[in-house]
């Protein structure tokens, strides 16, 4: 369990299609406010809170929608150590510890110094094109190398630290971390990590005569999928896709800083929350 945690200069946003989402950052901002504290809400798009954001002029934020806003938060927080408090408004909320019936009682524990703050590894994601690095991208859940629209499986090569584990006929192969093991990892059949876990873990999607289990990599690694075939695209957490050519690279490992979050009680929350969605159904009406 990490340090004790006391925000004073919070700021409180919302995912931008989610309207009920912003009568609720009101009714947070309004609470705090009460408190003594400010608090400035608004969308969780709005350039101008986020380069407020990246000036480090707020120590807590508060993100309200479902766990796509808290990706989308992740990446926003994590390069500059900002902590990140969840209020779900969405169907899943792997990522939220926090419904939105509970935030004003989880706000009054958080300002008592009742809460804690738990890190979370994040993967940096190089693409190499004809030996040069042309992007860098953060994930919290999952890197994604898969078909594009064809609906052909495509061939990918997977070394670890410099190994060649197999090439995969399939529709993809995910690189995902513990936090994304609840995500399109499990969907894909992969193992649930506890969140704590550094490793990386890669399932492949709908392999065709190639290896069918998942594999968990051991702290520190690194994974190279070099493309073997056209009609293949890259993923970062969700968001649009980006052409690969055959022969590209995508170099995954874990990043320097990590996604941090304002949580409750003993880490068994993790469990309990898990629990309490294993019967839900993913596919419906999830917020990204």
């Amino acid at each position: 369990m990490s340090e004790v945690f006391i925000p004073q200069r919070p700021v409180v946003t919302v995912h931008p299609k989610m309207p009920e989402a912003f009568k609720e950052a009101e009714a947070v901002a309004a609470f705090l406010k009460d408190k003594g504290i400010a608090a400035p809400h608004g969308s969780l798009y709005d350039e101008t809170l986020r380069q407020r954001v990246k000036e480090g002029e707020f120590d807590l934020l508060v993100a309200i929608g479902g766990d796509g806003t808290m990706l989308r938060a992740g990446h926003l927080c994590a390069p500059w150590n900002i902590p990140i408090l969840g209020i779900n408004l969405g169907r899943l909320g792997f990522l939220i510890q926090v419904d939105r019936t509970e935030w004003l009682e989880a706000i009054e524990q958080l300002l008592r110094g009742e809460a804690w703050i738990e890190e979370r590894m994040m993967l940096q994601a190089e693409q190499v094109h004809t030996g040069e690095i042309v992007g860098v991208r953060q994930a919290l859940n999952e890197v994604v190398v898969g078909r594009g629209q064809q609906m052909r499986p495509v061939r990918l090569e997977a070394k670890a630290d410099g190994r060649l584990l197999t090439t995969y006929v399939a529709d993809g192969l995910i690189a995902s971390t513990a936090t994304g093991s609840t995500a399109y990892a499990l969907a894909a059949g992969g193992p649930i990590l506890p969140p704590e876990l550094r490793n990386i873990l890669l399932v492949p999607i709908a392999p065709h005569l190639s290896v069918e289990r998942a594999v968990v990599l051991s702290e520190g690694s690194t994974v190279n999928i070099t493309v073997r075939s056209e009609n293949t695209v890259l993923s970062i957490d969700g968001q649009s896709p980006v052409i690969l050519e055959e022969g590209d690279r995508i170099n995954v490992r874990a990043a320097d800083h990590t996604a941090r979050f304002v949580r409750f009680g003993d880490p068994g929350y993790f469990y309990r929350n898990l629990t309490a969605h294993m019967n839900q159904n993913p596919s419906i009406g999830l917020t990204r």
